[in-house]
């Protein structure tokens, strides 16, 4: 597949989403993280946000959820519009049963694992998957430094991903700048995160062409 920019807007100005998605609709997804001050140690968006988002991104919006009980919580997402919702695994109670709500609604089910989480515990659960999500960071804070020991682990999902046959993409998230994600995109990854560095920088869609570029030239 082809490799896909999701920039994440907990980098963005809050007070103008609207134009600030329109910064990015050169990117494949509008990454949103939405995090509960629980299961992470920050609070930010929830639902009704993302409902009203879906409704005026140009973009579709890919949603990461750092919250307690994405069982119960996750379904909501997909029902407000979220075209992918991503869960944490040391978080749910039920993957597969939620993936497979996840996807009855319309939505793509992501998988998430914390840095320290080992992948191989929920490889059979690749076939109940669109994506898996390393995240290469700690989950809670943009601006985060990207963490090379998450390296091995990526490899490893994506020799798991190619063994399986299925079509699971590979995303990233923290720490994804124009000189990391050529390391991602060399381990394997296909769909990549990146906030302050496609936020911060003057020219968004120059940011994003340039951080495609540099995955193309790492991907095996």
């Amino acid at each position: 597949m082809a490799l896909q920019i999701s920039p994440s807007i907990l980098n963005s100005d809050f007070a103008n989403l609207e134009s600030e998605l329109a910064r990015i609709a050169d990117a494949d997804w509008a990454h949103v993280d939405v995090m509960d001050n629980h299961f992470v140690p920050n609070l930010t968006l929830g639902l009704p946000v993302v409902e009203a988002l879906a409704k005026i991104s140009p973009v579709p919006i890919d949603t990461h959820l750092m919250i307690e009980d994405p069982d119960r919580w996750a379904p909501g997402y997909a029902e407000a519009g979220a075209a992918s919702v991503t869960f944490h695994a040391e978080a749910a109670a039920a993957p597969v049963r939620l993936a497979r709500e996840l996807r009855r609604l319309g939505a793509r089910a992501g998988l998430a694992l914390k840095p320290a989480t080992p992948v191989e515990p929920f490889l059979d659960l690749l076939p109940e998957l669109d994506m898996l999500l390393v995240m290469t960071v700690e989950p809670g804070f943009g601006g985060q430094t990207f963490l090379d020991v998450t390296l091995p682990k990526i490899r490893r999902a994506r020799r798991a991903i190619r063994d399986s046959g299925l079509d699971v993409w590979l995303q990233v998230d923290g720490g994804v700048t124009t000189e990391t994600i050529e390391r991602a995109a060399d381990a394997g990854a296909d769909v990549f995160v990146a906030g302050s560095a496609v936020y911060g920088a003057p020219d968004a869609a120059a940011q994003i062409a340039l951080l495609r570029e540099r995955a193309a030239a790492h991907t095996h």
